[in-house]
């Protein structure tokens, strides 16, 4: 026969912890409040490290550099440090620091401090264990006394806010923002010259039927020390833009529209290299019917009609740039593109706009 005795008193009498010792804030009310004004004070420096960082994302520039020893322009210099890394490294790291170093503080001298004592047990919890287990939790909650510890929680909660602005701002390096870079680098009196060489192309140049691939003559340019004028990323962002195709047709096959009538030079047109579609280089030319055919989705586009679009996915005419000829006889931009080089998207504002405006034409 066997008979369940529910144990009373400690799981052990005596488990060998030595006697509770308390600590300064356990008894001294005014320890208490200022290590809660110590800890208060590292959150709120954590959240002035958070802006810092964001300021300096704006204000620091990526090629400023820190010498840490010695003379720069004597080439004996000792560090060399970007001064935005460092600014970033200082603040974001700090701002951690410090809120870890204000968190181990709060739950060493200021929370809960008892010893305690449990039993080993199964690895399922009863019911009544995981009912105990949320009277803990709630028990911690109020020893934390984070409901009756205003200057700690508000402080905590500014920081750990603020911990958001850095990866907001950040969000900056992910690209430019929607509508933020319509232009690109063609404008008035700009050459336009061969992709490949850089030669200036005049319109005797061009017989009809032919198609050249050209781009703006600053690609070509350097400044008085020789350097390109663009080169690395700004260089390959801009051709991705600014790439066109001049293509030379009979002017009598020419249909302008309305405002385009001088647009070209003796049939000679240039239209953008990028399909409207989603952004693939074209300069597949069929001279017989004046369309351009995208190898990517095959959107086609007749020339001799303002570029419009005759077959395909894109969503609009590819765009055209007006030209003129300088005093040199060399064609040169008149502007810059009056519309929109980039893939498009129905559901964009932009291109939403356009498609109202078409539908009002067409009515």
């Amino acid at each position: 026969m066997s008979t369940d005795i529910e144990p009373t008193g400690d799981p052990v009498a005596d488990p060998g912890l030595a006697p509770h010792q308390y600590r300064p804030q356990d008894v001294d009310v005014d320890q208490e409040r200022r290590t809660e004004r110590q800890i208060a004070g590292m959150f709120g420096v954590a959240t002035l490290l958070l802006l810092g960082f964001c300021v300096a994302y704006f204000t620091v520039d990526a090629d400023t550099r820190i010498f840490a020893f010695g003379d720069p322009n004597s080439g004996n210099a000792f560090g060399g440090w970007s001064a935005q890394n460092f600014a970033f490294g200082t603040t974001l790291g700090g701002a951690l620091l410090l809120i870890g170093i204000g968190i181990i503080q709060w739950a060493k001298k200021l929370m809960g401090d008892q010893e305690m004592v449990e039993l080993r047990h199964p690895a399922r919890s009863s019911d009544e264990d995981r009912a105990a287990v949320l009277a803990d939790l709630n028990a911690g909650v109020q020893e934390s006394g984070i409901g009756r510890r205003p200057l700690i929680r508000n402080s905590l909660l500014g920081a750990v806010g603020a911990m958001g602005l850095p990866a907001i701002v950040l969000l900056r390096d992910l690209g430019p923002l929607p509508h933020s870079q319509d232009e690109t680098v063609w404008k008035k009196g700009m050459r336009v010259v061969n992709d490949v060489s850089g030669a200036p192309i005049k319109p005797s140049d061009l017989e009809v039927g032919q198609l050249v691939n050209a781009e703006p003559a600053i690609f070509f340019e350097t400044d008085d020390e020789g350097h390109p004028v663009l080169h690395g990323h700004d260089l390959l962002a801009a051709k991705a833009k600014a790439a066109v195709i001049v293509v030379r047709m009979r002017p009598e096959d020419i249909t302008p529209k309305k405002g385009r009538e001088n647009w070209g030079v003796d049939g000679i047109l240039c239209y953008s290299k990028i399909c409207t579609h989603v952004g693939c280089p074209i300069s597949l030319w069929e001279q017989q019917t004046h369309h351009l055919l995208c190898p990517c989705h095959q959107s086609t586009f007749d020339l001799a009609d303002n570029g419009k679009v005759i077959f395909g996915p894109a969503y609009r005419p590819l765009p055209q740039l007006p030209l003129a000829v300088d005093g040199e006889g060399y064609l040169i931009a008149v502007s810059d593109f009056p519309e929109i080089v980039a893939p498009s998207y129905p559901e964009l504002a932009r291109d939403q706009k356009n498609l109202d405006k078409k539908s009002g034409d067409d009515a």
